[in-house]
């Protein structure tokens, strides 16, 4: 998603060193590559296995240019101390789930196609989306949905489950999807959102921890950009989107000391440039193309110092 944008905010050039914190198919890694050939350099994370096993299949022409890891991004320091890579000219976070992920209905993430209730980004560790939908007591289920997927009936969905539940668990996806289904009201229905969709999108963030994860890796990621180094992020929903534009706008201030300190103790400058004031969008033709783009959002600094 917005793939050219997002390498062009980057400004990669020829040496340089980029991190690709969340290499999903692999077509960002690719477009860094080529816009920093002959010989810059490319580390991609993902905590996804079977991503990492084909993005590296899909690199192997780059050779030693192109180094993909089997990590979170949330574990950014460790990766590059691991490495050697003590500062990086970009880092590039796309935030959203990749289509070889939504399209394996192994993997539970899409209620358009039957599968086990997982939702894991890492099969190998975590509880599933199954285990909070078939034990989280009614209320904090209906707050989970409330706060992560911003679901205003949220309390009728979790009414919905549990009485459900009482006479069988649920163990696949498109079961738990018409289950929600039928506690939204009709009226709620848009030409553009299932009525699960902010469901089953509260059920993954809480199953994979996401804000937690990305909180931390805003929290460290700057600290690895040289002076002139670029950040972007990519995030495709609201509570994302406002982790990063409130980061990137506490970046960019002038003094950052709390409000009750009386004298500015932080130099009085500011961390980054901010390159986009406001978001930007996909054009009309990229999400007619995949209308799963119409969500997203980049937004895009420049370190200073």
């Amino acid at each position: 998603m917005l793939l050219k944008e997002a390498v062009g905010f980057l400004n990669c050039r020829p040496g340089g060193r980029y991190v690709d914190a969340t290499v999903g198919g692999g077509g960002y890694a690719e477009a860094i590559l080529e816009a920093s050939a002959p010989d810059g350099l490319l580390l991609g994370l993902d905590w996804d296995q079977s991503a990492v096993d084909r993005v590296r299949s899909r690199l192997a022409a780059y050779g030693s240019r192109a180094l993909i890891v089997w990590a979170s991004f949330d574990g950014l320091a460790d990766v590059l101390q691991w490495h050697g890579w003590s500062a990086v000219d970009g880092i590039v976070a796309d935030l959203g789930v990749s289509s070889d992920q939504l399209d394996d209905p192994q993997r539970g993430l899409s209620f358009l196609q039957e599968g086990p209730l997982d939702m894991r980004m890492n099969p190998a560790e975590g509880i599933t989306a199954a285990h909070l939908v078939n034990t989280m007591p009614e209320e904090e289920l209906a707050n989970l949905i409330w706060t992560l997927g911003e679901e205003r009936y949220a309390r009728c969905v979790a009414a919905a489950i549990c009485l459900r539940r009482r006479i069988r668990p649920f163990e696949t996806t498109t079961d738990l999807a018409q289950v929600v289904a039928a506690a939204v009201p009709k009226s709620a229905d848009t030409r553009r959102l299932h009525s699960a969709t902010r469901t089953f999108l509260a059920l993954r963030l809480a199953v994979n921890r996401e804000l937690e994860v990305l909180e931390r890796f805003l929290g460290s990621a700057l600290q690895f950009l040289k002076p002139g180094g670029r950040f972007v992020v990519v995030s495709f929903h609201s509570l994302e989107d406002r982790m990063v534009k409130r980061s990137f706008q506490e970046w960019a201030k002038s003094c950052r000391c709390p409000r009750d300190v009386p004298v500015c103790r932080c130099e009085g400058r500011p961390l980054v440039k901010l390159l986009t004031r406001k978001p930007i969008r996909p054009q009309a033709d990229e999400v007619a193309g995949n209308p799963r783009a119409r969500s997203a959002r980049l937004r895009a600094v420049e370190k200073l110092t």
